[in-house]
């Protein structure tokens, strides 16, 4: 039953790492040309001139580099400072246009538009495409319907059909029919290839098919998830607003090295890193953690070289938020599971076991100042805000040798973010 009081849109920023590099650089505009994933390993973003010569998402650097000179495809190591910034900026402008937005990924917002009338919906969905590219640069598409599932596929649609400009308004149950008719299973919002292949074994092929199907049939091979689904193709509201993000459960930190490691200090200043942007997060949502781990591998794929992978887990006597606790406490676990004699290519650390601020349960034997520990990083927070991230850092990460920093050869300047990178207008 269709809900033609409240309609649902969803803005997706078009080939969004590509688009973003575009902007401040114009010559990549019309050219094939990727976005490399950590260590410049694989393709993440390609443009439609790199899909037309048939470049595959996750392409590794070394299965395509022959067809990279042959038509001189543009390789850019991902910055995603830069696609941070540039998404907080298509936000924003959205978020001058409609009140509620939920922010789904770095390339996708959902809005709601109740309240709207039809005409003014259409009005309202190209003035998102129009204001978005005019303020930021960043191509998108639009799409609007019933609910949030529907949207998805009046997205897709509108990226697939230029005649639309980058809008559809999915509405009626004609144009409905006509639409899901014609949409493959495969794409359909959250049913993955799984049950992508159930579904056709019952010759369900379109998100029309699903959408004629019985629910309890649905439910029955996919769960209430499936059920869900169901009643959004069906033109219910089913998937639950979030217009603030849920604090995470649990964060993890890690990279792979931009070479293989042997010693241990290297190690230890990488780890001190990514102990501190779990810190940053941890302080950012308000929590604190109780448990911390610390994992560290070889590289499996080189089968020439010796193996070895271990983890460690400590639990904090009171939970914690700062970078001074968390790093001492990540440094003592990877002391005790690092092994001489092995080349590393990554360490990681997840905290888990989290809680609010205002929930930490205190020990009788606690005898760090909390207090000060807060002051502290509140100071740093400030400090590195102002001047840069990881301006005031722990000592064990240093400033000198970081040769275990991912490779990105091919990197760009963060021109929206760092003073040094502004670029330079000759008149």
């Amino acid at each position: 039953m269709l809900q033609t009081n409240k309609m649902v849109g969803l803005l997706d920023c078009n080939i969004f790492y590509c688009s973003c590099e575009r902007v401040f650089n114009p010559r990549l505009q019309g050219k094939p040309m990727v976005v490399l994933s950590n260590n410049d390993g694989c393709v993440i973003s390609r443009s439609n001139e790199a899909k037309a010569l048939g470049i595959k998402m996750g392409a590794a650097m070394f299965e395509i580099k022959d067809m990279v000179k042959q038509h001189d495809i543009k390789m850019l190591s991902s910055n995603y400072v830069l696609y941070g910034d540039m998404s907080s900026r298509v936000v924003a402008v959205l978020q001058s246009i409609v009140a509620e937005v939920e922010v789904y990924s770095i390339d996708e917002m959902f809005f709601d538009l109740a309240g709207f009338s039809e005409h003014q919906i259409e009005l309202l969905g190209r003035e998102v495409v129009n204001k978005v590219y005019q303020c930021t640069g960043i191509p998108v598409s639009v799409g609007v319907s019933y609910s949030k599932a529907l949207a998805k596929i009046a997205n897709k649609t509108a990226k697939k059909r230029p005649e639309m400009k980058g809008f559809m308004y999915l509405q009626g149950a004609i144009m409905l029919r006509d639409t899901l008719s014609v949409f493959p299973i495969e794409d359909v919002w959250g049913v993955g290839r799984k049950y992508a292949r159930l579904l056709q074994g019952f010759n369900i092929d379109t998100a029309w098919d699903f959408a004629q199907a019985s629910k309890q049939w649905i439910q029955e091979r996919m769960t209430v998830m499936g059920a869900r689904l169901w009643e959004e193709l069906n033109g219910q509201q089913a998937m639950e607003w979030e217009l603030e993000a849920p604090a995470k459960k649990n964060i993890c930190t890690s990279r792979s090295f931009g070479q293989m490691l042997l010693d241990l200090p290297s190690i230890e200043s990488a780890l001190s890193m990514y102990v501190a942007r779990c810190a940053e997060k941890l302080r950012k949502q308000g929590s604190c953690a109780g448990v911390i781990t610390v994992f560290l591998h070889t590289n499996g794929f080189r089968k020439d070289l010796d193996q070895y992978s271990n983890a460690a887990t400590i639990r904090l006597q009171v939970a914690t938020s700062s970078t001074l606790e968390l790093v001492q406490k990540a440094r003592a676990a990877l002391q005790s599971i690092y092994l001489k004699g092995y080349a590393y290519k990554k360490v990681g650390v997840i905290v888990s076991d989290i809680v609010p601020n205002n929930a930490v349960q205190q020990s009788l034997f606690d005898t760090t100042d909390r207090k000060k520990q807060t002051t502290i990083m509140e100071v740093v927070d400030k400090l590195n805000a102002k001047y840069g991230r990881d301006m005031v850092r722990v000592a064990l990460h240093g400033f000198s040798d970081e040769s275990w920093k991912m490779k990105q050869g091919q990197l760009s300047p963060c021109y929206t973010t760092r003073w040094g990178d502004i670029l330079t207008v000759k008149s």
